[in-house]
């Protein structure tokens, strides 16, 4: 199936680093996880994704499929000549910008919206590391947070945690009391800017603040799952931990998104989404960043029990604007090719191969932001 005339809406994404920053760092640092230098100066050159990623990026800035010759392509092109390029070259629509990836960093959401239409989403952590130097007062604290969410701003399609990240999906019911405590706790021992907050009882308490304003609204709630950087526990990145989370009745009507496939954890998190009405699921960072087979499989791998409906494009890109296109050119490609096969098995028809694509890629996301 060809599906490169579908335009996308790419529904998680991250804002690019300001050139002065991307700078400082070397080109194979945007194709992995790690932030190690030994792995981004030499490992990272040797994955399948960083080999196959030179050829089409080469092949798209008509130059040398090397690393220098791309270099010196992309410096005479300048970043926004770049960004239109790959943007336009990817196709797409929309995107929904995380932009608590390295806040400092990074251009602010109205310079990508010279390019595409953007909406924000809002990463609780970030605004709970905002707050909580500022103000001495728990119940202040509280009060200020959940005015930040409820209503939420209008730019705003979603709310987005990494409770994975920081400590891990076994999500726990806290009381206020416990919360309280915590937030003293970590006042007392506050000696530096930024804070990073990785207090359990506190994320988690926030958490629940979060998705309780987010069924109110039903707005989504985008959770990283599965892997990512180091920083991160593989063993608790998996989403069947959040099954208590799912089996309370207070946050029914808060969509919650997995994302990233919740690589290696596909069959599970395909499964969550197969029985509780509110989970959905998106195939970005996995797409693409694994070998060819390895994104091939992890969509069929979803497609084995996920309802249709409940699946949607993202490209996890960030830092540069080559992730954009290299996970559209890989997403349109090798949904194609699973729902070829699909049509071969027998599960689905042609025109039902067509209607389903075209949801995936981009009417799952509209209907759920809507």
């Amino acid at each position: 199936m060809n599906l490169t005339d579908i335009p996308l809406i790419d529904q998680h994404a991250h804002n690019l680093l300001r050139p002065e920053v991307a700078a400082r760092y070397p080109y194979a640092a945007a194709f992995t996880e790690s932030y190690d230098s030994e792995i981004i100066n030499y490992h990272a050159r040797q994955t399948f994704f960083y080999r196959r990623s030179l050829r089409e990026i080469a092949a798209l800035l008509e130059c040398e499929a090397q690393e220098a010759a791309i270099l010196a392509r992309r410096e005479s092109l300048g970043l926004e000549n770049l960004t239109q390029l790959y943007f336009r070259a990817a196709n797409l629509q929309a995107i929904y910008l995380d932009d608590g990836l390295q806040p400092e960093n990074i251009l602010p959401i109205s310079w990508h919206e010279r390019f595409i239409s953007v909406q924000r989403i809002l990463r609780l952590e970030v605004l709970a590391e905002q707050l909580i130097p500022q103000i001495e007062d728990f119940d202040t604290f509280l009060q200020t947070f959940n005015s930040q969410l409820d209503p939420p701003p209008n730019e705003v399609v979603a709310f987005k945690s990494i409770v994975c990240y920081r400590t891990g999906l076994d999500i726990q019911a806290v009381a206020m009391d416990v919360a309280a405590t915590n937030f003293y706790r970590i006042k007392q021992q506050l000696q530096k800017q930024p804070l990073r907050l990785v207090n359990k009882p506190l994320i988690d308490f926030l958490l629940e603040q979060a998705l309780l304003i987010a069924a109110k609204y039903r707005l989504p709630v985008q959770l990283h799952t599965g892997y990512g950087d180091r920083d991160l526990d593989l063993r608790l990145a998996n989403p069947l931990y959040l099954r208590s989370l799912l089996e309370s009745p207070q946050y029914r009507n808060a969509p919650i998104v997995l994302l990233h496939a919740s690589y290696p954890y596909m069959r599970e998190a395909g499964y969550l989404a197969s029985v509780y009405p509110q989970v959905y699921l998106d195939f970005g960072l996995a797409i693409p960043f694994l070998s060819v087979s390895g994104m091939r499989e992890t969509i069929r791998q979803l497609l084995e029990l996920t309802p249709t409906s409940k699946l949607m494009y993202s490209s996890d890109a960030h830092s540069i604007p080559e992730l954009y296109y290299l996970a559209a050119k890989w997403g349109r490609q090798l949904l194609g090719e699973v729902l070829e096969q699909a049509i071969q098995d027998s599960d689905i028809t042609a025109s039902e191969a067509e209607a389903i694509a075209f949801a995936i890629l981009r009417q799952n996301a509209l209907s759920l932001y809507a």
